[in-house]
């Protein structure tokens, strides 16, 4: 626990530190204590994302760590462990500058986001991915080349999987349509803002067998600025709660569409005295307080819910259903 210095401690400090007669390499603990490291903030790439939207980021993308997991392990019939890493605010030349030549880079629209975001895929995973896919064991292969035909054809799959997966993971922010728009094995191709522009990128850990590589999602700020305002914890909380409910709804009607509900279809109603009742015989008739012609009703738990027409499906008798009854009518 930290220790809490007293007033006449925290004045004889301030006296010795304004003397000029502290020792900076003295390890005192009541100097530590005040000490803070020295950050160096950059004024011509400021951090145009808060902390707050950054934490959003990494909770939409963790839970599109889990999607992306299960999807791929099934694609690759073996499991697949897809770990969020990191989420840096840095410039695009750095992030491209970053990437390995030959790459295997996607560039894809997102809309409602404005401009290109960029998917990048280390090597390494892509051809354990066409190794495994191709039926083998999924062992480490080292190759420095750019992916041939097939091998593209193949990488689109797990790009198309793994874009139906983001769009998920973002419904909790904002519904989008993410297109696939290029692929690029050279990553100084790749132009989608300036070089000194701002970008976010999303930093996966990709582990298959013996196989690890990184996968990285890169997202301009021009692309966020639009919705930068619904990156926050709390809308982010707001929109799980109402997704949750939304999906407790859907199960609840679900269950309630199975459930047997006896229904009765009354031809009419007639009264009679005790009187009357005992002296019924054999070919007696009964004469109802509905006529020939008007609609009978259907009872469901007693509650008139609908009209119909009395008559024969086949060989079985029937109701065609011509009126529905509105509920706030009630019964007549």
């Amino acid at each position: 626990m930290a220790k809490i210095l007293s007033q006449d401690e925290i004045d004889a400090l301030l006296t010795t530190v304004a003397s000029g007669d502290v020792d900076m390499d003295d390890s005192s603990s009541d100097v530590d204590e005040l000490l803070r490291p020295v950050v160096a903030y950059d004024f011509k790439h400021p951090n145009r994302v808060s902390k707050d939207q950054i934490r959003t980021m990494e909770s939409l993308h963790d839970n599109f760590a889990g999607h992306f997991g299960s999807s791929l392990s099934a694609m690759m019939r073996a499991v697949v462990d897809v770990e969020l890493v990191s989420v840096d605010q840095i410039t695009f030349s750095e992030f491209i500058m970053s990437l390995v030549s030959p790459s295997c880079t996607y560039t894809f629209t997102a809309e409602p986001l404005e401009g290109a975001c960029v998917l990048d895929i280390s090597p390494n995973l892509t051809f354990s991915f066409v190794e495994r896919l191709f039926g083998g064991s999924g062992k480490i292969i080292e190759a420095e080349r750019e992916l041939t035909g097939i091998e593209r054809t193949i990488l689109a799959k797990i790009a198309k999987n793994l874009f139906l997966d983001l769009e998920t993971a973002w419904e909790h922010i904002v519904p989008i349509d993410v297109k696939q728009q290029s692929f690029e094995s050279n990553p100084q191709f790749v132009q989608v803002v300036p070089p000194g522009e701002t970008v976010v990128v999303v930093s996966f850990q990709l582990k298959l067998f013996k196989t690890s590589g990184l996968l990285s999602i890169c997202y301009p700020y021009v692309s966020l600025e639009g919705i930068i305002n619904k990156l926050s914890a709390q809308n982010w909380i707001d929109s799980t709660k109402k997704k949750i409910g939304e999906n407790d709804r859907e199960t609840n009607e679900n269950n309630l569409m199975r459930t047997n509900a006896e229904v009765t279809a009354s031809l009419g109603e007639a009264g009679l005295t005790v009187r009357e009742f005992l002296s019924v015989h054999i070919g007696d008739i009964i004469p109802l307080n509905r006529l020939i012609h008007q609609p009978i009703e259907l009872k469901l738990a007693g509650k008139t819910k609908f009209r119909g027409a009395p008559g024969l499906s086949g060989k079985k008798k029937a109701c065609q259903i011509v009126e529905v009854v509105d509920e706030l009518q009630g019964e007549k």
